[in-house]
Parts: C-alpha cells; sequence; structure tokens
C-alpha cells in the first residue's frame, strides 16, 4: 500500500448570490459546492477531468444525494471534506462533508455516484482504460478506509 497522501479541504465563502432573502444558503448550492470539491480533490491527487478528458475519459454524474443538517449563511466560510467512499474501477462514490470553519459542525453530508464513459458513450473499466487513474482511485479509497478505521479505534477506546 501507498502512503496516505493529505490534503488541504476545499474552501468555500459562501456569496450572496448563493442565499435566499433571510441569508440562508439555497440547497442547490450544495450540489455545486460538491463538484468545486470533486474537482480540486481530483486535481490534489494527480488527475483532474481536464487530463481525464484529454484521455477520452468522460465520468458523468449518476446520482447527487445531500442531507442538510444545519443552515449556512452568507458571509460563513465551509471547507467540504471529499473521499473517494466506493470504487470497483468502473462505478465511483464520492463523499462530502460539509463543515461550518468557525463552528466545526456539519452542515451537510452528501455523495455523488459516477461511471467512466469513452466519448462514444461506451461504458469503460478503467484498470483497462487508464491504470494511472485506476490506480489513484484506488489510493483515494484505501485512503478514506484507513482514515474510517483508525476513527473507530479511537471511537473504542473512549
Amino acid at each position: 500500500m501507498n502512503q496516505k497522501k493529505e490534503w488541504e479541504p476545499y474552501e468555500h465563502k459562501v456569496q450572496y448570490y448563493e442565499t435566499d432573502q433571510m441569508g440562508i444558503v439555497h440547497h442547490s448550492n450544495y450540489i455545486r459546492w460538491f463538484e468545486e470539491a470533486r474537482t480540486d480533490y481530483m486535481e490534489k491527487m494527480g488527475m483532474g477531468y481536464d487530463q481525464m478528458e484529454a484521455r477520452g475519459i468522460l465520468s458523468p454524474v449518476l446520482s447527487v444525494e445531500a442531507d442538510y443538517l444545519q443552515m449556512v449563511r452568507f458571509g460563513e466560510t465551509v471547507t467540504v471534506e471529499t473521499f473517494i467512499k466506493e470504487y470497483n474501477g468502473i462505478r465511483l462514490t464520492v463523499g462530502y462533508e460539509v463543515i461550518d470553519q468557525k463552528h466545526q459542525r456539519t452542515c451537510c453530508r452528501g455523495t455523488t455516484k459516477h461511471c467512466f464513459l469513452d466519448r462514444e458513450g461506451k461504458f469503460l473499466s478503467l484498470k483497462q482504460a487508464c491504470l494511472e487513474c485506476h490506480q489513484m482511485f484506488v489510493q483515494g479509497l484505501e485512503d478514506h478506509q484507513d482514515t474510517e478505521n483508525h476513527r473507530d479505534m479511537e471511537d473504542r477506546k473512549e
């Protein structure tokens, strides 16, 4: 197993246009933040969407889920922790946790599910189409599993 890589999570300051009349972030913006954070995460992993697409690999979103736990307001800054939740070479699930920086509270949790296609829209196995991409997602999944296992061990100590 490779050395676990750690990156700073994606950071976003809430803009006025993202809020409703009460100054609360409209729910649709969390989905945008997921995409911004996922793009940032993949670039930090070493293979952004631009590089994947240059290799003829597309990765459409198949589904999105979001659980809204706390309100976020105009002017607040959130971080979006991004991680590989599931990956099998053909499908990918990315997880997100939106955290209010000031209070360190989780405001939203979500996932996006993806597949991989060639330019003609045919399904791809990344292990066959791009070993470098495949290894990147495998490493991301292992890193997340290691983090979860470490948390479980810490929780048992308490």
